[in-house]
């Protein structure tokens, strides 16, 4: 009997291990070290993002569309996890203040409707600022905190590059974020962040023109939220512009940028591709600038920066995902499939 009674719990624990497997992928839609991603966070992230499309997408594009939305959950999952083992979560404090600078640019029922619109409650927006927030902590201290730029770096770029500062005619260095109202899952920003129709966008770019009224970083909003796959992974920068090309602009877009001072950033612009807003970073005379210029300096140490930025995010993201356990379970079902599962 001795020799029974360890077999028989072997065997009940292997088919409780089994059962409870089972269970988890009917209802958790990934696991990342244990804590669940339930098939009600991602129905609920999908929504906000692609609730409005005019257009229903097939079987097939909304599949691919919610293991896209599941990809940037775990990965969100992922850095949120790295935070907390760092101690570098965001306060309650930190989160009703930048809750209160949200806010502040719309009437109670302006608020409410945006919520309503992103199919979210306060509760869930107060979630996603924490979340968010906290990773902005996790990436200044791991990544922005140790890029350093040396002026040997800025010397060489400059050398190899020196052409580039040589004007031939009136140029203007300036970015962009663009909010387009056309249903795209192809587009892409750091936050995975899409408008799907007319209202969307407009209250997306209300949105962020309070947040650049607010002091937030241009090219941190550009990267995180603008909707141009081409220039958002750069902050939005469009580099140096020269005066002929801007004469065969868009007008409105032409009188805009003309029309603002270097340093400041334009009114929005409606374009048939959507809603734009320009920062005018400079405007240049005809000429070559040398490298005694200051702003010749900082240009490419911004440049630099924002690279290495970029090259550092990139990795952290890969190497944090390599010793992360990820179960997809949605990934898993979509693959049975092709044996007809």
């Amino acid at each position: 009997m001795s020799r029974i009674f360890p077999a028989l719990a072997s065997a009940l624990l292997s088919m409780c291990a089994c059962a409870c497997k089972h269970a988890a992928s009917d209802n958790v839609a990934a696991t990342v070290n244990g804590r669940l991603i339930t098939y009600a966070d991602l129905d609920k992230q999908y929504q906000a993002q692609f609730m409005s499309s005019s257009e229903k997408p097939s079987t097939d594009q909304m599949e691919i569309q919610k293991l896209e939305v599941l990809r940037t959950l775990v990965d969100n999952e992922i850095m949120l996890q790295r935070a907390e083992k760092l101690g570098l979560m965001a306060t309650d404090a930190d989160v009703e203040s930048r809750f209160a600078e949200l806010k502040a640019p719309y009437t109670q029922e302006e608020f409410q409707k945006q919520l309503s619109a992103r199919k979210m409650t306060v509760d869930d927006m107060k979630a996603q600022l924490k979340r968010d927030l906290s990773i902005t902590k996790l990436f200044n201290k791991e990544i922005t905190s140790h890029i350093s730029i040396s002026d040997k770096d800025v010397t060489d770029f400059y050398n190899a590059n020196k052409s580039s500062f040589n004007f031939p005619e009136p140029q203007v260095h300036l970015a962009q974020i663009l909010v387009s109202p056309s249903p795209d899952p192809n587009v892409r920003n750091l936050k995975n962040d899409k408008a799907q129709n007319d209202e969307q966008a407009r209250k997306k770019m209300d949105m962020l023109v309070a947040r650049l009224k607010q002091g937030e970083d241009f090219v941190t909003l550009a990267q995180n939220l603008s909707e141009d796959p081409t220039t958002a992974p750069n902050g939005g920068d469009l580099g140096f512009v020269p005066e002929s090309a801007l004469e065969k602009a868009n007008p409105e877009i032409r009188a805009a940028i003309q029309t603002a001072p270097a340093g400041q950033i334009t009114p929005v612009v409606k374009t048939a591709e959507g809603y734009r807003i320009f920062k005018i970073y400079s405007k240049e005379p005809a000429g070559q600038r040398e490298l005694t210029d200051p702003r010749v300096q900082q240009n490419i140490r911004e440049t630099l920066i924002n690279r290495k930025d970029q090259l550092l995010r990139a990795a952290y993201y890969e190497v944090a995902r390599d010793e992360a356990q990820v179960v997809n379970y949605l990934a898993q079902a979509v693959a049975q499939t092709k044996d007809g599962k």
